[in-house]
């Protein structure tokens, strides 16, 4: 039989120390956040479901990605040579964060076309290279290949 003979009090001293250090960490994070985390906290809880729980490291991100967020668009907005800055300027600034989904589509379209647009060029290439092909001349330019090797890349 063992026995473990522990100090309460130090024990509880310790934690309360520690508990002191996390506390000034988190007051200290507080003030190098751009917004109130009260209201980006109430925010983020008013469009996730009931259900989720949100870490304190998730907070304090949120808070300063939205900052990232707001200096982007304010250094977009510096780009205007005017001295007013008015709605329609901060609707282009904020395009690619209000139509990200709109976005992503085109994106995918144009790579679907993309796609489309080297088959139909591996196609012609095959077909040039069996219906014009003379019997004693070398080929130099092999379309195929080079295609090909253009779409391993």
């Amino acid at each position: 039989m063992v026995k473990i003979m522990v100090d309460f009090e130090e024990t509880e001293t310790n934690i309360e120390e520690t508990e002191d250090i996390v506390i000034e960490e988190l007051d200290e994070d507080d003030e190098k956040l751009p917004f109130a985390k009260a209201e980006v906290v109430r925010l983020m809880k008013e469009n996730l479901d009931d259900d989720k729980m949100i870490r304190e490291r998730v907070k304090v991100e949120m808070n300063k990605f939205l900052g990232e967020v707001l200096k982007n668009v304010c250094k977009q907005l510096n780009e205007y040579p005017y001295t007013t800055i008015e709605y329609e300027m901060l609707k282009e600034s904020t395009y690619p964060y209000t139509n990200i989904e709109r976005i992503n589509q085109e994106k995918e379209r144009i790579l679907l076309h993309l796609e489309a647009i080297k088959a139909d060029c591996n196609a012609l290439a095959m077909d040039v290279k069996k219906t014009l092909k003379l019997k004693d001349v070398v080929e130099e330019d092999d379309f195929t290949i080079d295609l090909i090797a253009d779409d391993e890349e």
